[in-house]
């Protein structure tokens, strides 16, 4: 069966998020924020696409799975209802279904990870995402981008993981 990772970026440096990629073997990062933009250095599209390229890790902006601004709004204050509501209404648009099937298209030919902000995936739509793949037969793994360590240590519990190989490159990058 087919993982597919997810990650949220709050709360970290962009040097331990490309080690977290790395420790699990991660070949393609899925950019899922309707606004590529960050206030937090090193997160926005093109500085981000510029770290992971020189890290060998391919960079897709998938602006069509982006949370519609009222969503996020909604997630903001805490009314997740309404933010899977509005999610998923987004979700059934044409141009999110054909993002969603470009992005499945993607998976048996690299190790993905879907990113977005929010640390904790049940509140992100990444999430919801996550469900819908689920739906499909492909398992997902919710990443925390803070500590690449505990991927390292626990490398034989990380699924399609070449851990050997992730395990090493991330530990001489770790130290």
């Amino acid at each position: 069966m087919s993982v597919v990772f997810t990650i949220g970026y709050e709360g970290t440096k962009v040097d331990t998020f490309v080690a977290v990629l790395k420790s699990v073997g991660v070949t393609l990062l899925a950019d899922v924020r309707a606004v590529p933009l960050s206030r937090k250095v090193g997160f926005s599209k093109k500085a981000l696409q510029k770290t992971l390229a020189d890290a060998g890790i391919e960079y897709r902006h998938f602006i069509d799975l982006g949370d519609p601004k009222q969503g996020r709004e909604a997630a903001r204050r805490g009314d997740l209802d309404t933010f899977r509501r509005i999610y998923g209404q987004h979700f059934k648009t044409d141009d999110a279904q054909l993002a969603f099937g470009e992005l499945l298209d993607l998976v048996p030919m690299h190790a993905i990870c879907m990113l977005c902000f929010e640390r904790e995936p049940k509140i992100c739509h990444r999430n919801l995402i996550a469900e819908e793949m689920h739906k499909r037969g492909l398992a997902t793994f919710d990443l925390y981008a803070d500590d690449a360590r505990r991927y390292v240590r626990a490398a034989n519990k990380i699924p399609h993981c070449n851990s050997r190989q992730s395990a090493s490159a991330t530990e001489q990058e770790v130290r």
